[in-house]
């Protein structure tokens, strides 16, 4: 969640720039569907990708088989949302509706001390509603909630460090949404894929991650940083890589940007780069005038007509659910939807149980850059993982879900990897093939 005594220096810099083919048949209003989908794989290209055009990720996913058609994927729509871990949004689907999900059973559990294990220990359940307070997310208490008393992750400290802010939180975090609870994300796992390996960049809060998404790196923050915030954080970011190079790019948000705490982006070249999504983003996705890399912001606060639907605790998620089903209809409605792909995901976990440990070794650090004391982190582990679900008429029906080692890295950072270890195959190729690693991939922007 954005500082709200940041908000009068950020709404000030925002101020000084003047922010201002379709398939059929619908998921979300059909649950039963048989509308044709074209293959994911089909746009990956043979020849080395041009650095400017790309977005790079680190994934291991499945494989599917596909038609030729080369790079259809010329517009990508990005909605982070706040604050939940994979096991509490999405867990629970293994069950219903994908067993092949890495969700949850109900045996997990977590002991109320790492330090003294005995028999007192609370399970994951199905029973999630609206939570408040907020769980712990800061370094120091995801640091507790993944190690617990180990040396290693073990992912055994969730109750012990909700109990140090209340006796009811510690239940609170060990609890999961059954798939009613979230029928948008239900049928968007249904029809498309959802990744159940993407990490949150640092076991920390929001800015931190969210500083992570567009550029790789936190410039060294762990924490909120809050004078560093109102400054803006100086390093270059995809907005500026794409605007070098040509590319369009456009920020929808509701309430307040955060991508103006990159310090860039206040610049006076990007002014016309910032629209409200309540006046613009239908309307350019109707015409076809999404840019190609269209950044979505949820509301971050809760205001006298428009709650909050970021999905940060207290914040219903019943609102969040609805705002992605407001984009997702538009998307669907607009004449790039063949050539779109939408990314939903989170900045971080918040505070709520995972089972899966965290990566811990051969993580590269973004720039070097060293967090503050006493911790000195070297960004060198990721944080828990977060719930992620990839939309296009391009993945097809029943691909279920995909791995993802690390979380999303739009930045530049990655640039100085070799084109040699970027995995890319022929179509010919894919259409063969039953599962492939991919130490890289990449979508290409034309």
């Amino acid at each position: 969640m954005v500082p709200r005594e940041l908000l009068d220096s950020v709404i000030k810099a925002r101020n000084q720039i003047s922010i201002e083919a379709k398939t059929k048949a619908n998921p979300l209003c059909l649950e039963a569907c048989s509308w044709q989908r074209k293959t994911t794989m089909g746009w990956l290209r043979t020849k080395p990708p041009s650095f400017s055009s790309i977005f790079l990720l680190f994934l291991t996913l499945s494989c599917v088989s596909t038609a030729q058609q080369p790079n259809p994927i010329k517009t990508i729509v990005v909605l982070v949302m706040e604050n939940r871990s994979f096991d509490h949004m999405i867990g629970w689907m293994k069950k219903s509706i994908n067993p092949a999900i890495n969700g949850v059973s109900g045996t997990e559990c977590n002991p109320v001390s790492t330090k003294n294990p005995g028999p007192q220990s609370i399970c994951f359940s199905d029973d999630a509603e609206f939570v408040d307070p907020d769980p712990g997310h800061s370094f120091e208490a995801v640091k507790q909630q993944v190690f617990g008393n180990s040396s290693i992750p073990s992912m055994t400290g969730f109750v012990e460090q909700a109990l140090t802010i209340s006796q009811n939180l510690s239940e609170t975090v060990m609890e999961g949404f059954r798939p009613e609870a979230v029928p948008v994300y239900a049928t968007l796992v249904k029809e498309f894929a959802v990744f159940d390996r993407w990490f949150s960049s640092i076991p920390g809060p929001t800015q931190p991650n969210r500083l992570f998404v567009y550029s790789a790196t936190s410039h060294g923050s762990t924490s909120h940083v809050k004078k560093q915030l109102a400054t803006g954080y100086p390093q270059k970011t995809i907005f500026d890589s794409l605007h070098e190079n040509g590319k369009s790019f456009g920020i929808y948000f509701q309430n307040i940007p955060t991508t103006l705490f990159y310090r860039n982006m206040r610049k006076l070249k990007y002014i016309f780069k910032f629209h409200q999504f309540n006046l613009k983003f239908k309307k350019d996705a109707r015409n076809g005038k999404l840019p190609s890399l269209t950044v979505i912001e949820p509301s971050y606060f809760d205001l006298k007509r428009m709650p909050a639907n970021d999905d940060h605790p207290s914040h219903d998620v019943a609102n969040g659910q609805k705002f992605v089903k407001e984009v997702y209809e538009a998307l669907r409605a607009s004449p790039q939807w063949n050539e779109t792909l939408l990314v939903i995901t989170y900045d971080e976990h918040g505070g709520f149980y995972d089972h899966v440990k965290t990566p811990y070794v051969n993580i590269p650090s973004p720039d070097g850059n060293t967090g503050p004391a006493p911790s000195f982190f070297k960004f060198d582990r990721l944080g828990v993982r977060v719930p992620t679900i990839m939309v296009s008429p391009w993945i097809k029906k029943g691909t279920g879900k995909f791995n993802f080692l690390l979380h999303v890295k739009f930045g530049w950072y990655l640039m100085s990897v070799d084109t040699s270890l970027l995995i890319t195959l022929t179509s010919e190729e894919l259409k063969s093939c039953s599962v492939v690693s991919f130490s890289h991939i990449h979508f290409l922007l034309y």
